[in-house]
């Protein structure tokens, strides 16, 4: 584990502490904390304390100076993947996770679903933690064995330097579409922020980017080895691709010759997920069969496209939570069901207000009938996010209830034959959050609990 942290709570006797300006909070508030908790050494911008202590002029340089100089030694031992888009960064991360982890190849993963090693350690406060805590996960994982580590990278993580220093063999850009506009104003600034990525690879690194999304040209860096994937085009090009009703196989191109691969995954979408997990797999030299071999054992994760099977219908909770999220996963519900599409959701606040409306109108234009709830309310009333959610809308589909757990029973009593109910944006998460308040809440647990207590 390192000995550096700028979060007090963390700060274990020897350990040097960094006080670092935040946007909400200043770690110099904490030093007093950190130097109860057994720091050995502060280092600040400003201030006296009874301690060793360092004064600097930037304190976030200091740190990442200090981590890349006394531990990118072990880093650079080691294969790192970074992940970054809106949507699929998730699941195309824990496909390579699984992929590798299938055929005997240890590799940890770092993100939104939290830090896995052989299985999940701890949940995590964001998709991409502070600095020292990734630099705390990854030499954990070298420590214990690994040698691969696949992290998902925010676009709000590399504008707060939260990767800052840490050197990537592959660097993988999967699509962007409107959101965090309230953070980046523009989809160009948005663009911006997570091509800062791929300046980060090594000297042998590779860049690994969509090619059928129209913001590639902001990834294909001219200084890198890049590698591109899709449908429309690429050097791995999707040539042919059948659904199932519980599986996908799709064949691609590279080199000039063909590949056919199976897994049990629904969702054409999830065919640029899998196919990032290939890629990976073929550029660190393994071989076809043990590809197809590890794609063929996969799993969806944790609140990704998780089904229940419940009498003929079925729910599938999901973390989607984009207007184009939404838009695939009901496209695909309409691939695979005969009966009438259902859907709770809410919209996250204090987060983009624009797209609240069009997430609203795209779901009662597609479906049945939605019910909508509360999602992370964080700092802002929840009447005001659904008055948003509802401006404007013409279509009469819909009821509101605030009760995210009432909600989705609402909707699982709304189940006939051949239906599907989605419950959407929160998937894999265990709590809601109002403001600084964490209230323990599972839609899969509540899904589960309710079905079983009503079939007794």
């Amino acid at each position: 584990m390192i000995n550096i942290k700028s979060d007090s709570r963390k700060v274990k006797k020897g350990d040097i502490f960094v006080a670092l300006r935040g946007i909400s909070s200043d770690g110099h508030q904490y030093i007093n904390q950190a130097i109860e908790n057994g720091a050995s050494k502060i280092v600040a911008e400003e201030g006296e304390y009874s301690i060793e202590t360092e004064i600097v002029p930037n304190s976030r340089d200091y740190l990442e100076k200090y981590l890349v100089e006394h531990y990118n030694h072990y880093l650079e031992k080691m294969t790192i993947i970074g992940i970054t888009g809106t949507n699929g960064k998730s699941t195309s991360a824990f496909f390579v996770y699984e992929a590798l982890n299938n055929l005997g190849v240890k590799c940890g993963y770092i993100g939104t679903l939290g830090f896995y090693l052989e299985k999940k350690v701890s949940n995590l406060p964001n998709t991409s933690p502070e600095i020292t805590d990734e630099y705390d996960m990854i030499i954990e994982a070298y420590e214990k064995g690994y040698r691969h580590m696949v992290i998902e990278v925010s676009s709000q993580g590399l504008a707060y330097r939260r990767v800052e220093g840490i050197p990537f063999d592959y660097a993988v850009f999967t699509n962007l579409t409107q959101d965090h506009l309230d953070f980046h104003k523009t989809m160009g600034n948005y663009a911006l922020a997570k091509q800062k990525l791929f300046y980060k690879l090594k000297e042998k690194g590779k860049a690994i980017v969509n090619y059928d999304d129209p913001y590639k040209d902001y990834f294909l860096l001219e200084q890198n080895h890049n590698l591109t994937y899709g449908f429309t085009g690429g050097d791995y090009q999707i040539i042919n691709f059948k659904k199932n009703k519980d599986s996908l196989e799709f064949t691609y191109k590279y080199l000039e010759h063909t590949y056919d691969i199976t897994a049990p995954i629904i969702g054409e979408y999830n065919i640029y997920n899998l196919l990032v997990a290939v890629i990976i797999l073929d550029q660190l030299g393994i071989k076809e069969q043990y590809i197809k071999q590890a794609v063929f054992q996969m799993k969806t994760p944790p609140g990704r496209l998780e089904v229940v099977h419940y009498k003929n219908s079925i729910i599938v909770i999901d973390y989607a939570h984009t207007t184009d999220a939404f838009n695939k996963i009901i496209e695909t519900m309409k691939e695979i069901t005969t009966g009438n599409i259902y859907v709770v959701f809410g919209c996250t606040g204090d987060r983009d207000r624009f797209k609240r409306p069009i997430m609203t109108k795209l779901v009662t234009d597609l479906c049945k009938y939605a019910i909508i709830t509360i999602d992370d309310p964080h700092d802002e009333d929840p009447n005001h996010i659904v008055d948003d959610m509802i401006d404007g809308l013409e279509n009469n589909n819909y009821e509101i209830c605030l009760d995210r757990k009432e909600a989705i029973i609402k909707g699982v009593d709304m189940l006939e034959d051949n239906d599907v109910l989605l419950v959407l944006g929160k998937g894999h998460e265990e709590f809601i959050i109002y403001g600084k308040e964490k209230i323990p809440f599972n839609d899969k647990q509540v899904v589960l609990e309710y079905i079983v207590n009503k079939d007794e």
